[in-house]
């Protein structure tokens, strides 16, 4: 398998849509009950993506669970590819700007001090994810509750939410495509695909 083809290969896998915000109802729903154009996650150009069949027979809280993940994914990729460009510009608030500005070098060099108030950090993130989804309500991915306060009815909020989570799966293509590109060519700042427009 060529470099480019292993880059679109992790850029499909994370960039498929396993499944729109559930509905209410039944622990068993037909797949036709999330292929509803009026559902949060169903966009032109592609409508209900499922290359892999990840949705068939699925009951409600699996799909809500891939959605879940969907979403928590998309925003850590969002957070990763605006990380990555602050790293390659020589942005480093930490550690006295020694950290390389190639990303990945950065990440062997960051001490274990760093390591471990990433993982710490990132736990307590998790259990006040894990807090939240205890309430009576709760729908997949609404942290801060505004699902409380705006149901998916309005068109407005239903456009805000298919807008985060496309940029979602374009940040999950992107960072897995940044990461090949600097693994593979040690290129990462600007222009990082310029073998392919050379």
């Amino acid at each position: 398998m060529t470099k480019l083809t292993f880059c679109h290969l992790l850029s499909f896998c994370y960039s498929a849509a396993f499944a729109p915000v559930a509905q209410k109802g039944s622990a068993r729903t037909s797949l036709a009950a999330w292929q509803d154009e009026n559902v949060v996650g169903i966009t032109a150009p592609m409508g209900f993506f499922d290359p892999m069949g990840l949705s068939q027979d699925k009951d409600d809280e699996t799909m809500n669970y891939y959605r879940e993940a969907e979403l928590k994914h998309g925003r850590v990729a969002m957070a990763a590819c605006l990380g990555w460009y602050f790293d390659a510009g020589g942005v480093h608030p930490a550690f006295n700007s020694q950290l390389s500005s190639d990303p990945l070098e950065a990440a062997k060099q960051l001490p274990l001090v760093g390591w471990l108030q990433f993982v710490l950090g990132c736990g307590a993130i998790e259990w006040l994810a894990l807090q939240i989804k205890t309430r009576p309500g709760y729908q997949p991915g609404d942290l801060l509750g505004a699902s409380y306060w705006v149901d998916d009815s309005d068109a407005g909020w239903l456009d805000y939410q298919n807008k985060e989570i496309n940029n979602g799966r374009l940040a999950m293509c992107a960072i897995m495509g940044m990461i090949t590109q600097d693994f593979y060519f040690g290129d990462y700042g600007d222009q990082i695909f310029k073998p392919l427009v050379q």
